[in-house]
């Protein structure tokens, strides 16, 4: 795992920036602590940090440059099959002078340009430069799991592995006024997009070529995308439990592959101890990893994961926080988000990167099998509102009968009442205008009060993209979009940045491709049923998994912003992120919407209203380090 960073020259003035690399690569520091390298000619400058993993001599390290001194490759992430394409390299006479995997997908895009894509099963972000052709390939994996972001103007092509690293290659910083929206209301910027309108995101399955000298030739090209095939098998649940588990099993094999010391993160919920119980039956005294609790034991589920562990006598670590151990990580967690990220889930999940990464350099999660398997509460709800015509007249009596409050995330009764109103908002939507109210934490209007103004159009064509695929037919409308919108640009984010902060490999063995290919041609019904969500995933493994697994809910931390809100920090939001004169200075909100949320904070809090608190601290944060003056 690594970063990697570059500039590719359409003229003498894209030339002149190349000087700027040493420091954009310089911000890729954590993501690659073991070595750093630059290649530059006239035409291109590559840059790589490096997290060794896979052969760790000099030997793999990069920019790595074939024989021939024709081809050049900068690569960020794992090529799990190397292996049995190298060895096929081999018998065609390729001679190797590292063992990489790095090599191994060189050699192949050699023989068969962006053809190569076909033959990799991981994950990437690469970039490799043709000297002869003056031509570069850059591509990301097929589920977005690494990152890449580029800028392009008529003078220069500029990508990097983070935001941070693009920003010293002078690129313009206008923030996307469509982007601020959406952050506002999902606590994160999908993709393609960013916070800066002339910066995209690398769509994964796609790959873009450029040439020097030519930015008409640039282009980006899709090569594969998740496709529903549902209709395509009938009714075999028994047969699909078998290929399921064939499958899942490989995937995992595949990802225990490394040179250095590795393990699971193991939370005790289904998706991670399906994980370990696969590592384990491969991997003796395997290390696996849980954070728990001390100062809330309504959310502490290491008992679970303890049990899993014993199960398969696995070497395990248990990491237990108490609320003010997490409070202390909050700066550094802050100072490393260099777009606007706001799901809060990314405090535990730093925390357990820094504790893990101690003992590790890889770790393997189960990241990726609610969105496919149906794991969520919003999948149990939107399978109900479908299959249910009675569920909307109750569920709306019902929260008319609630008290005046919405509820909140501070206690179960609270967070019971908050997720009731939720339901009532989302029923009498359509599936699509309902897809995204319930990915969302603030709804249009209540974004528009933080501006000032309400843009019933403001945007309308994004949210449109991101529920294209809902036709209300099967819930793997739902699944599908959650992939593109949710892991994508929420969950994968987050564990790529809070690992990446410190210098930790995560590995996800359900989005194998062929997992998820596999996934999306299962009918509903394998999935979800009035009884049971995850149901092929819980039945197929269930003699793996202690019987206390099943019996648990699905629970998730709520990190305890309200408390520090209206305690540690509340200075810091009444004199610094929040301050009355500095958001008339800063020009970008609506005061008095703002104060208004800030009011409701320290009186009364209720629904999400810690959750826009934190997004709005998160950006005030990011913008006082990245546009402040002062």
């Amino acid at each position: 795992m690594c970063g990697i960073a570059g500039i590719v020259a359409f003229n003498n003035t894209g030339q002149s920036s190349f000087s700027t690399i040493q420091k954009a690569v310089s911000c890729l520091e954590k993501r690659g602590p073991d070595n750093e390298g630059i290649f530059t000619d006239d035409h291109v400058v590559l840059a790589h940090r490096r997290l060794s993993v896979i052969d760790t001599s000099d030997a793999a390290s990069q920019p790595f440059t074939d024989d021939s001194g024709r081809y050049v490759i900068v690569f960020n992430g794992e090529f799990f099959n190397y292996q049995e394409h190298r060895n096929k390299l081999l018998t065609e006479g390729v001679k190797f002078k590292s063992e990489s995997d790095t090599e191994v997908l060189l050699q192949l895009y050699i023989r068969h340009k962006e053809r190569c894509l076909d033959f990799v099963n991981g994950f990437f972000a690469f970039c490799i430069y043709d000297k002869t052709e003056k031509s570069v390939f850059i591509a990301r994996d097929r589920m977005g799991i690494k990152p890449l972001l580029y800028y392009q103007d008529d003078d220069r092509l500029c990508f990097a592995s983070e935001m941070k690293a693009l920003l010293p290659m002078g690129i313009p910083k206008e923030i996307d006024s469509e982007s601020l929206h959406q952050y506002l209301q999902f606590n994160y910027i999908p993709e393609p997009w960013s916070i800066y309108s002339q910066v995209k995101k690398l769509q994964p399955g796609h790959f873009i070529i450029a040439q020097p000298g030519k930015p008409q030739r640039f282009s980006e090209i899709k090569y594969y995308e998740i496709v529903r095939r549902e209709n395509e098998k009938k009714g075999d649940y028994e047969t699909a439990q078998k290929e399921l588990r064939k499958l899942l099993d490989d995937a995992v094999e595949k990802r225990l592959i490394s040179d250095v010391p590795l393990g699971c993160f193991l939370s005790g919920g289904i998706d991670s101890s399906i994980i370990t119980a696969l590592a384990a039956s491969k991997v003796k005294e395997l290390n696996t990893f849980s954070i728990g609790y001390k100062d809330e034991p309504f959310f502490d589920e290491t008992h679970f994961a303890l049990e899993v562990a014993k199960m398969h006598q696995t070497k395990h670590h248990v990491f237990k926080l108490t609320n003010d151990e997490l409070f202390e990580n909050l700066d550094e967690i802050l100072d490393y988000v260099d777009e606007p990220f706001a799901d809060s889930a990314m405090i535990p999940g730093y925390i357990v990167s820094k504790y893990t990464r101690k003992q590790v350099t890889v770790a393997l999660s189960g990241d990726g099998a609610d969105e496919m398997f149906a794991g969520y509460q919003k999948h149990k709800a939107e399978w109900m509102v479908r299959n249910n015509f009675l569920l909307k007249p109750a569920v709306r009596l019902l929260a008319a009968l609630m008290p005046g409050s919405k509820g909140s995330r501070e206690g179960a009764m609270q967070n019971k009442i908050r997720q009731l109103h939720r339901m009532a908002d989302g029923v009498k939507l359509s599936p699509a205008e309902r897809y995204i109210r319930w990915c969302s934490m603030m709804d249009e209007a209540e974004v528009a009060k933080l501006f000032g103004k309400a843009d019933k159009h403001i945007c309308e064509k994004r949210k449109q993209f991101l529920s294209a695929d809902i036709d209300g037919k099967s819930l793997n409308d739902v699944l599908l979009s959650d992939m593109k919108l949710v892991l994508r640009g929420d969950m994968l984010r987050k564990v790529d940045m809070m690992s990446m902060a410190n210098s930790l490999e995560v590995r996800t063995p359900f989005l194998d491709y062929r997992v998820v290919d596999f996934a999306f041609s299962l009918p509903e019904y394998f999935k979800i049923t009035s009884a049971m969500q995850k149901r092929i995933l819980k039945e197929t493994f269930k003699a793996e998994l202690p019987e206390l697994i099943f019996q648990r809910g699905k629970k998730g931390f709520e990190v305890p912003l309200l408390k520090w809100f209206q305690t540690h920090l509340k200075s810091k939001i009444e004199n610094v992120w929040l301050n009355d004169k500095f958001i008339r200075e800063q020009g970008m909100f609506n005061p008095d919407g703002i104060a208004a949320l800030k009011n409701q904070l320290f009186q009364k809090p209720e629904g999400e209203t810690e959750a826009r608190i934190w997004a709005l601290i998160v950006f005030q944060n990011w913008w006082l380090k990245y546009h402040s003056k002062k």
